[in-house]
Protein backbone atom coordinates (compact mmCIF):
# COMPACT_ATOMS: atom_id res chain seq x y z
CA UNK A 1 0.00 0.00 0.00
CA UNK A 2 1.43 3.44 -0.94
CA UNK A 3 2.06 6.22 1.52
CA UNK A 4 -0.68 8.21 -0.15
CA UNK A 5 -3.22 5.42 0.33
CA UNK A 6 -2.07 5.01 3.93
CA UNK A 7 -2.61 8.72 4.48
CA UNK A 8 -6.15 8.48 3.15
CA UNK A 9 -7.16 6.11 5.97
CA UNK A 10 -8.71 7.40 9.07
CA UNK A 11 -6.85 7.06 12.36
CA UNK A 12 -9.35 4.38 13.40
CA UNK A 13 -8.59 2.37 10.27
CA UNK A 14 -4.85 2.67 10.87
CA UNK A 15 -5.24 1.54 14.49
CA UNK A 16 -7.40 -1.41 13.39
CA UNK A 17 -4.80 -2.44 10.79
CA UNK A 18 -1.98 -2.31 13.35
CA UNK A 19 -4.02 -4.30 15.83
CA UNK A 20 -4.70 -6.93 13.16
CA UNK A 21 -0.97 -7.14 12.42
CA UNK A 22 -0.22 -7.78 16.13
CA UNK A 23 -2.84 -10.51 16.50
CA UNK A 24 -0.84 -13.41 14.95
CA UNK A 25 2.01 -12.87 17.44
CA UNK A 26 -0.45 -12.72 20.35
CA UNK A 27 -2.28 -15.76 19.00
CA UNK A 28 1.00 -17.67 18.68
CA UNK A 29 1.91 -16.74 22.27
CA UNK A 30 -1.54 -17.79 23.44
CA UNK A 31 -1.25 -21.07 21.53
CA UNK A 32 2.14 -21.74 23.14
CA UNK A 33 0.72 -21.14 26.62
CA UNK A 34 -2.25 -23.40 25.83
CA UNK A 35 0.12 -26.08 24.54
CA UNK A 36 2.27 -25.86 27.68
CA UNK A 37 -0.85 -26.05 29.87
CA UNK A 38 -2.07 -29.11 27.95
CA UNK A 39 1.35 -30.77 28.25
CA UNK A 40 1.37 -30.16 32.00
CA UNK A 41 -2.16 -31.56 32.31
CA UNK A 42 -1.06 -34.54 30.24
CA UNK A 43 1.90 -35.14 32.58
CA UNK A 44 -0.39 -34.83 35.62
CA UNK A 45 -2.86 -37.31 34.13
CA UNK A 46 -0.04 -39.68 33.22
CA UNK A 47 1.31 -39.46 36.77
CA UNK A 48 -2.17 -40.12 38.22
CA UNK A 49 -2.64 -43.08 35.87
CA UNK A 50 0.72 -44.57 36.91
CA UNK A 51 -0.13 -44.08 40.58
CA UNK A 52 -3.54 -45.66 40.09
CA UNK A 53 -1.97 -48.63 38.27
CA UNK A 54 0.60 -49.03 41.06
CA UNK A 55 -2.15 -48.88 43.69
CA UNK A 56 -4.18 -51.50 41.83
CA UNK A 57 -1.08 -53.75 41.63
CA UNK A 58 -0.43 -53.26 45.36
CA UNK A 59 -4.06 -54.12 46.14
CA UNK A 60 -3.80 -57.23 43.95
CA UNK A 61 -0.64 -58.33 45.76
CA UNK A 62 -2.21 -57.64 49.17
CA UNK A 63 -5.29 -59.62 48.24
CA UNK A 64 -3.17 -62.54 46.99
CA UNK A 65 -1.12 -62.43 50.22
CA UNK A 66 -4.30 -62.28 52.33
CA UNK A 67 -5.71 -65.30 50.49
CA UNK A 68 -2.43 -67.18 50.97
CA UNK A 69 -2.34 -66.26 54.67
CA UNK A 70 -5.98 -67.28 55.08
CA UNK A 71 -5.18 -70.67 53.56
CA UNK A 72 -2.03 -71.12 55.64
CA UNK A 73 -3.31 -69.79 58.95
CA UNK A 74 -7.05 -70.45 58.88
CA UNK A 75 -6.61 -73.53 61.06
CA UNK A 76 -4.32 -71.79 63.55
CA UNK A 77 -6.94 -71.53 66.32
CA UNK A 78 -8.12 -75.09 65.74
CA UNK A 79 -4.51 -76.35 65.71
CA UNK A 80 -3.79 -74.47 68.95
CA UNK A 81 -6.75 -76.23 70.58
CA UNK A 82 -5.54 -79.60 69.28
CA UNK A 83 -2.16 -79.00 70.92
CA UNK A 84 -3.93 -79.19 74.27
CA UNK A 85 -5.27 -82.61 73.28
CA UNK A 86 -1.78 -83.70 72.22
CA UNK A 87 -0.39 -82.48 75.56
CA UNK A 88 -3.07 -84.38 77.47
CA UNK A 89 -2.30 -87.60 75.59
CA UNK A 90 1.40 -87.19 76.36
CA UNK A 91 0.66 -86.47 80.04
CA UNK A 92 -1.44 -89.64 80.18
CA UNK A 93 1.48 -91.64 78.80
CA UNK A 94 3.98 -89.97 81.15
CA UNK A 95 1.74 -90.70 84.15
CA UNK A 96 1.93 -94.48 83.63
CA UNK A 97 4.51 -95.94 86.02
CA UNK A 98 7.40 -97.75 84.33
CA UNK A 99 6.70 -100.97 86.22
CA UNK A 100 3.12 -100.96 84.92
CA UNK A 101 4.41 -100.62 81.34
CA UNK A 102 6.57 -103.75 81.69
CA UNK A 103 4.12 -105.74 83.83
CA UNK A 104 3.10 -107.94 80.93
CA UNK A 105 -0.66 -107.31 81.15
CA UNK A 106 -1.79 -107.59 77.51
CA UNK A 107 -4.87 -105.38 77.93
CA UNK A 108 -2.89 -102.60 79.62
CA UNK A 109 -0.16 -102.76 76.96
CA UNK A 110 -2.81 -102.51 74.24
CA UNK A 111 -4.27 -99.43 75.95
CA UNK A 112 -0.84 -97.78 76.18
CA UNK A 113 -0.14 -98.61 72.56
CA UNK A 114 -3.52 -97.19 71.50
CA UNK A 115 -2.85 -93.89 73.30
CA UNK A 116 0.63 -93.69 71.74
CA UNK A 117 -0.78 -94.34 68.25
CA UNK A 118 -3.47 -91.69 68.81
CA UNK A 119 -0.89 -89.13 69.97
CA UNK A 120 1.37 -89.83 66.96
CA UNK A 121 -1.60 -89.71 64.58
CA UNK A 122 -2.74 -86.36 65.95
CA UNK A 123 0.73 -84.83 65.54
CA UNK A 124 1.04 -86.31 62.03
CA UNK A 125 -2.34 -84.81 61.06
CA UNK A 126 -1.27 -81.40 62.38
CA UNK A 127 2.01 -81.65 60.48
CA UNK A 128 0.16 -82.38 57.23
CA UNK A 129 -1.58 -79.03 57.71
CA UNK A 130 1.65 -77.10 58.22
CA UNK A 131 2.02 -77.35 62.00
CA UNK A 132 5.65 -78.00 62.93
CA UNK A 133 6.95 -79.17 66.31
CA UNK A 134 9.72 -77.08 67.90
CA UNK A 135 12.18 -79.09 69.98
CA UNK A 136 15.13 -76.70 70.33
CA UNK A 137 17.34 -78.62 72.77
CA UNK A 138 20.99 -77.68 72.18
CA UNK A 139 20.13 -74.60 70.13
CA UNK A 140 20.62 -70.93 70.91
CA UNK A 141 17.70 -69.46 72.88
CA UNK A 142 15.44 -67.36 70.64
CA UNK A 143 12.65 -65.40 72.35
CA UNK A 144 10.64 -65.49 69.12
CA UNK A 145 10.33 -69.29 69.37
CA UNK A 146 11.13 -70.13 72.99
CA UNK A 147 9.91 -69.16 76.46
CA UNK A 148 12.57 -69.44 79.16
CA UNK A 149 11.16 -70.85 82.40
CA UNK A 150 14.43 -71.05 84.31
CA UNK A 151 18.21 -70.85 83.98
CA UNK A 152 20.61 -73.73 84.53
CA UNK A 153 24.11 -72.82 85.74
CA UNK A 154 26.64 -74.69 83.58
CA UNK A 155 30.11 -73.20 82.96
CA UNK A 156 30.82 -75.85 80.28
CA UNK A 157 27.95 -74.84 77.99
CA UNK A 158 27.68 -71.59 76.04
CA UNK A 159 25.37 -69.17 77.85
CA UNK A 160 21.95 -68.87 76.27
CA UNK A 161 21.80 -72.47 75.05
CA UNK A 162 18.55 -74.40 75.46
CA UNK A 163 19.42 -77.31 77.76
CA UNK A 164 15.97 -78.65 78.58
CA UNK A 165 12.61 -78.59 76.80
CA UNK A 166 9.83 -78.68 79.36
CA UNK A 167 7.09 -78.42 76.75
CA UNK A 168 7.64 -78.49 72.98
CA UNK A 169 6.54 -75.52 70.94
CA UNK A 170 4.70 -75.47 67.65
CA UNK A 171 4.64 -73.17 64.64
CA UNK A 172 2.46 -72.90 61.56
CA UNK A 173 4.16 -71.37 58.56
CA UNK A 174 6.23 -68.49 59.91
CA UNK A 175 4.00 -67.94 62.96
CA UNK A 176 4.45 -69.42 66.40
CA UNK A 177 1.36 -71.21 67.69
CA UNK A 178 3.01 -71.85 71.02
CA UNK A 179 6.60 -71.15 72.07
CA UNK A 180 8.67 -74.03 73.41
CA UNK A 181 9.01 -73.78 77.21
CA UNK A 182 12.67 -74.29 78.00
CA UNK A 183 15.49 -74.19 80.53
CA UNK A 184 18.45 -72.09 79.37
CA UNK A 185 22.13 -72.30 80.33
CA UNK A 186 24.00 -69.54 82.14
CA UNK A 187 27.51 -68.92 83.55
CA UNK A 188 29.15 -70.43 80.46
CA UNK A 189 31.15 -68.79 77.65
CA UNK A 190 29.38 -66.04 75.68
CA UNK A 191 27.34 -67.00 72.63
CA UNK A 192 29.25 -66.71 69.35
CA UNK A 193 27.61 -64.75 66.54
CA UNK A 194 25.61 -66.95 64.18
CA UNK A 195 24.44 -66.36 60.64
CA UNK A 196 21.20 -64.36 60.49
CA UNK A 197 19.45 -66.96 58.34
CA UNK A 198 19.93 -69.82 60.81
CA UNK A 199 16.62 -71.34 61.85
CA UNK A 200 16.34 -70.80 65.60
CA UNK A 201 13.02 -72.55 65.83
CA UNK A 202 14.29 -76.12 65.84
Amino acid sequence: MSDQARDERTPEEIEAAEAAAERPAEAAEGDYEALMRLMKENEDLKDKALRAAAEVENMRRRAARDVQDARAYSIANFARDMLTVADDLQRALDAIPEEAKVSGDAGFKALIEGVEITARGLLAALERHGVRKLTPEGQKFDPNFHEALYEIPDPQVVSGTVLQVVQPGYSIGERVLRPAKVGVSKDGPKQAARPADENAGG
